[in-house]
């Protein structure tokens, strides 16, 4: 009769855990030992089983595809400090500024374009929300439709490729990495358009909420207007076709497209004047934490799934 709820009363005391805002990772490992500790004094866990987490830990560390995921964090965090954002939102909210709601469509297509050329999009996401916010307020737009629009455009990343999320699914489920990537991208653009007639039906029914640009603010002659545009919009777009396009073509693998992408975004740093040594270490600080953070979720959800298919947890899913 305990052994039936052993497996439940295990992944509410996860939730518990989570809830206090202790670190999943270690969430997951430690109840993972917690409940393999008890259940083996019952008589329910075998603990020699413990040690094949270390061979599962090494596998995880030693992982080819999982080797992409640095090089992806990297390139975006590199992006991030190249001010690649701040250029893109002030050059296409000038373009969509005519239209009501065209400040919120241009975080929107930012966020399109930053999920296709990183992968990782949460640095941007507060970057853009340190530029646009302000400036969403400023001329009208309503509190919660600008946050939640900043938000949404965060979960972009999630999906559309390369995304770090997709590569690491595609490790433990054992599908193709590029597979799932030439799968995310129309769901990816699916959910960007939604977005956006969300963003126009608000602007139609409520002008109040999503206002124009006054014309004081916009001064620039369209042909100039086009051509910064161009001019902005050029260097993610051949990140986007370096790195997704090697993949598609069936030219590089994720780990190797990963590398080209951080690659280029060294360069485009450089050409932007934007890459200081300062800049690269600290980006390389935050990548090895990032990729290590992501690691021990793998290897504190490697423990817990051990220990919960054990006591036939998965018989509860």
């Amino acid at each position: 009769m305990i052994f039936e709820w052993l497996a439940p009363l295990m992944f509410l005391s996860l939730l518990a855990l989570i809830f206090t805002g202790y670190p999943v990772a270690f969430s997951l490992g430690g109840i993972a030992v917690i409940f393999g500790f008890f259940s083996s004094i019952l008589g329910y866990f075998n603990p020699k089983l413990f040690m094949a987490i270390t061979e599962r830990s090494f596998g995880i560390m030693s992982n080819y595809i999982l080797l992409a995921v640095p090089f992806f964090i990297f390139m975006g965090i590199i992006l991030e400090k190249s001010k690649l954002a701040e250029g893109l939102l002030k050059t296409i909210g000038l373009l969509f500024g005519p239209l009501r709601g065209g400040l919120a469509l241009a975080v929107i297509f930012v966020g399109i374009l930053l999920a296709a050329a990183t992968g990782v999009v949460g640095a941007s996401v507060v970057a853009m929300g340190m530029i646009s916010l302000p400036v969403m307020l400023k001329y009208g737009y309503s509190k919660e439709l600008a946050s939640g629009i900043i938000a949404a455009s965060g979960t972009l990343g999630q999906i559309i490729p390369p995304s770090v999320v997709l590569i690491v699914l595609g490790d433990q489920m054992g599908i193709s990495v590029g597979d799932l990537f030439a799968a995310a991208i129309v769901p990816g653009l699916i959910l960007a358009f939604l977005y956006i007639l969300y963003i126009l039906g608000i602007a139609f029914f409520s002008p109040s909420k999503a206002p124009a640009l006054p014309k004081s603010e916009r001064q620039i002659p369209l042909p100039l207007l086009l051509k910064k545009t161009a001019f902005v919009m050029l260097p993610p777009l051949l990140l986007i076709v370096l790195v997704l396009g090697g993949v598609f073509v069936g030219l590089a693998t994720p780990t190797e497209a990963g590398a080209l992408g951080a690659l280029g975004a060294i360069i485009l740093a450089l050409m932007n004047r934007s890459l200081k040594l300062a800049n690269l270490k600290q980006s390389m600080n935050e990548t090895m934490r990032l990729t290590v953070m992501i690691l021990f979720l793998l290897i504190g959800s490697t423990a817990f799934s051990l220990v919960f298919r054990c006591l036939d947890g998965d018989l509860w899913v």
